[in-house]
């Protein structure tokens, strides 16, 4: 990381978060390069090279590695009607496109199909939960050369909103910023709507490198108003639900990625309840959605679980909602 860059982040955020995270992805890339360093505490499969060559073996074995990676390809819209109780009727009919898990420089096409499906849609803002690039240490320049063609396909009133995942390093922060995407590092925004407002929440990692900060994020939000909380993992819904958000959006688990027959995840690779890996779900009053991911990790394969591309549609009164 250049002086420039270090001293803005200084100057944005708080010491003790940015020399955790500077510290874990130092250690991390030590890890990365000598197994005899890892971290029982911080060790998790996706990290695993094992893992994914041993998976390779398997599919060309069976020979399934053309029609999984074709499935990367494959992707499914789903579309969703979310009520919310506090929403001012100017938000009624407010669509996010949520993307999360791009890891876009290992898309098999380059990204050609993601943008061409994304082309035709319409939504007011689109929000990416984390994990831009495939690997979780190294350099990010492609990703960074993927991301700006895939820029230009993401045009919405609202802008472009993301927050970091467990394989994006803090010093990505700029050159993201610099293709237009706005990144909030346990931030806040606003959005209005006729003098209304809601609320855009957004945690660092809190997966791997535990540098969220959820009171930080939600310091300057008026606690009358709706709250959309952005992480990476479904891992703090415990403590969100306590702070009252309303739409809580993550990704990180990839659905599985590999799957049995009828999307059932063989790994969730997060701390979280089963019910939470996947999908819509509920906790006490708060909405949830865990994005299968965009995009592919480990291995850019996908069995009985396509990748997701989500349209979330805020709604003023309650209705049923249908996956499409």
């Amino acid at each position: 990381m250049d002086a420039k860059t270090l001293n803005t982040l200084r100057e944005r955020l708080p010491e003790a978060h940015l020399s955790k995270r500077l510290i874990r992805q130092t250690e991390h890339v030590s890890m990365r390069f000598d197994v005899r360093k890892i971290e029982l505490s911080h060790f998790y499969w996706e990290n695993f090279d094992l893992m994914p060559k041993a998976l390779g073996v398997i599919l060309k074995l069976t020979l399934l590695m053309k029609r999984s990676c074709a499935n990367t390809l494959r992707y499914r819209l789903r579309q969703y009607d979310i009520p919310i109780e506090r929403l001012p009727p100017a938000f009624d009919g407010y669509r996010i496109l949520h993307l999360s898990d791009l890891h876009i420089d290992e898309i098999l096409d380059g990204g050609e199909q993601l943008c061409q499906t994304l082309a035709g849609l319409e939504y007011d803002l689109c929000v990416i939960t984390g994990d831009y690039r495939f690997d979780t240490y190294g350099v990010h320049e492609e990703t960074v050369v993927r991301m700006s063609r895939l820029m230009e396909t993401l045009e919405c009133p609202d802008g472009v909103v993301g927050i970091l995942g467990n394989h994006d390093f803090i010093e990505m922060v700029p050159d993201l910023e610099a293709l237009g995407i706005t990144m909030l590092l346990n931030e806040s925004l606003a959005i209005e709507r006729d003098e209304h407002r809601i609320w855009l929440a957004g945690l660092d990692d809190a997966h791997y490198y535990e540098v969220h900060d959820i009171a930080r994020a939600m310091a300057d939000i008026d606690a009358s108003e709706p709250v959309v909380l952005l992480v990476h993992s479904p891992e703090v819904i415990e403590e969100a639900e306590a702070y009252g958000i309303d739409l809580f959006l993550c990704g990180h688990t990839h659905g599985g990625q590999v799957c049995l027959p009828g999307g059932i995840p063989i790994i969730g690779n997060a701390r979280c309840p089963r019910d939470k890996l996947s999908g819509r779900w509920r906790h006490g009053r708060m909405q949830g959605y865990t994005h299968r991911g965009t995009g592919s990790s480990g291995l850019p394969v996908r069995i009985n679980c396509p990748p997701d591309i989500t349209l979330h549609c805020l709604k003023t009164s309650p209705v049923l909602s249908a996956e499409q």
